[in-house]
């Protein structure tokens, strides 16, 4: 965070009027106000129930996705960072500010050279300028060839901050492009593992209708031998029923999940052919790479952009202070000019010119004042805004920090659960094939075992989507991608 403030503290150096003050970071020791486990809690005989430790100051790779060791994730997530338009358009942006800061360093930081070649036909008459008789003959042609040269010096930094600012425009542009890139590829991530999540709800919703299915057949069984009654087959129907209508609703989730992963690759959804992840593809990550607190505004590129900004509203303050000093500019022509095209640079046709301009805005309405006042307000605009994206960087790792450590206890507790529930309907299924209890009691048992291997799913797929958001508001690990990308 010291780091940050100082690089903005330099783009400042060049204003020449009162400085401006540097954005004030916070420099927390912590993420959270309670201290942070080293571990998380496991849940085991369950996939992804392991528990995760946190590396305090470990780096995070560039392809920090890899963590999960799925290979059909990380072709997915390559086949998106490759045909995401939204990449595409970031990347156009980045290319045209640096087209921009290109063209205005040539343009201002060497002389101005323009050829100029042209023909005119003139006709004064003698009277005008209070002659008798010209000494030539009117009308006639005039050919005129030339070269101008033009350079303005920068005496009190405008065009040196105007270039800071445009070079800091790209590096807004470039550290966008890298957090577009974090971005799509946690989306990805997140979709894909709510795919596999819906897609172990959909087989597990299938074993209970399943199960539900036979167990109608010994009711009406057992209706027609008279041992049950006939509310017994209806109230059968209708949890089965109710069990088969969550299928429809699950696979409208899962065929919207794979719609949004075929945009997020840059293709049409009916067009698209992806593969079909399940979570038994997906490894949890043992270790969690953590970056400190002080470190985060480093590696963030959404804060990295945030500060760019700010050194562009910086320079923009020192172009309007040095606007309200003298302008210089020299210039020099060279040329020829004769009646005859013929004789363009002969001898005795050429000219030379040699000039300097010195401008000082005497009264301009307190516009000069205003315009400057108005950059240093926008620079304080963009110093707060820098403060705020730091601080939501930093409230993002800490609530990710805390679901982390709630989404192991709460994987361990439904896991527990989910094996009490299949314990109690193994013992309620055989009870009630004996006539030991009610098939409204067994109806029961089976709704609370549909429960809780939902909720045991809906735990495991948290653990992986929380994982990949951990590593998302880390930064993802951009500063390690070779130079070549």
């Amino acid at each position: 965070m010291k780091r940050a403030a100082a690089a903005v503290t330099i783009a400042l150096a060049g204003c020449a009027a009162e400085p401006l003050r540097a954005p004030e970071v916070p420099t927390p020791t912590g993420y959270t106000a309670d201290p942070l486990a080293a571990q998380t809690a496991s849940a085991p005989a369950v996939h992804g129930g392991d528990a995760q430790r946190f590396a305090w100051g470990r780096d995070i790779p560039a392809e920090w996705w890899t963590l999960f060791r799925s290979p059909m994730l990380d072709a997915l997530v390559r086949r998106a960072l490759d045909g995401s338009p939204t990449l595409a358009r970031a990347s156009a942006k980045l290319r045209e500010a640096d087209e921009r800061r290109g063209a205005r360093v040539g343009e201002t930081r060497l002389p101005r050279v323009d050829a100029k070649l042209s023909a005119n036909r003139v006709d004064v008459q003698p009277e005008a300028v209070g002659a008798q008789a010209l000494p030539v003959s009117t009308p006639l042609n005039l050919y005129l060839a030339s070269v101008a040269l033009s350079y303005h010096f920068d005496l009190f930094g405008a065009t040196r901050s105007e270039l800071e600012g445009l070079r800091a425009q790209v590096d807004a542009e470039r550290f966008e492009l890298e957090a577009a890139r974090l971005m799509l590829a946690g989306n990805v991530v997140t979709a894909a593992v709510r795919e596999a999540s819906l897609r172990e709800q959909i087989a597990i919703a299938g074993e209970i209708v399943a199960l539900q299915e036979r167990r109608l057949g010994i009711v009406e069984r057992l209706e027609r031998l008279g041992t049950a009654a006939h509310a017994d087959v209806e109230a059968q129907r209708l949890e089965l029923a109710q069990t088969r209508a969550l299928v429809p609703e699950l696979e409208r989730q899962l065929a919207q999940v794979r719609h949004r992963l075929a945009v997020y690759v840059g293709e049409a959804p009916g067009a698209s052919q992806l593969a079909e992840l399940r979570l038994a593809d997906l490894q949890l990550p043992a270790e969690l790479p953590l970056t400190l607190p002080s470190e985060l505004a480093r590696q963030r590129p959404d804060i990295r952009a945030s500060e760019a900004l700010v050194q562009r509203a910086a320079a923009n303050v020192g172009v309007a202070t040095a606007n309200l000093y003298p302008q210089i500019t020299v210039s020099a022509t060279l040329g020829s000019l004769t009646t005859h095209p013929g004789d363009l640079f002969a001898a005795g046709t050429a000219f030379s010119l040699l000039g300097a301009s010195l401008t000082q805005p005497i009264f301009r309405g307190g516009a000069l004042q205003a315009e400057r006042r108005a950059a240093v307000a926008a620079y304080e605009q963009a110093a707060a805004a820098y403060r705020e994206v730091v601080l939501r960087g930093l409230q993002d790792v800490a609530d990710v920090l805390r679901a982390l450590e709630t989404d192991a206890a709460k994987l361990a507790e439904r896991a527990r659960a989910a094996e009490a529930a299949r314990s109690q309907h193994a013992i309620a299924a055989a009870r009630f094939d004996a006539g030991g209890v009610s098939q409204v009691a067994l109806l029961d048992v089976e709704r609370r075992l549909r429960s809780a291997l939902l909720d045991r799913t809906q735990a495991v797929a948290d653990r992986y989507a929380d994982s990949a958001a951990l590593l998302q508001a880390l930064g993802g690990g951009w500063w390690n991608v070779a130079p070549a990308r």
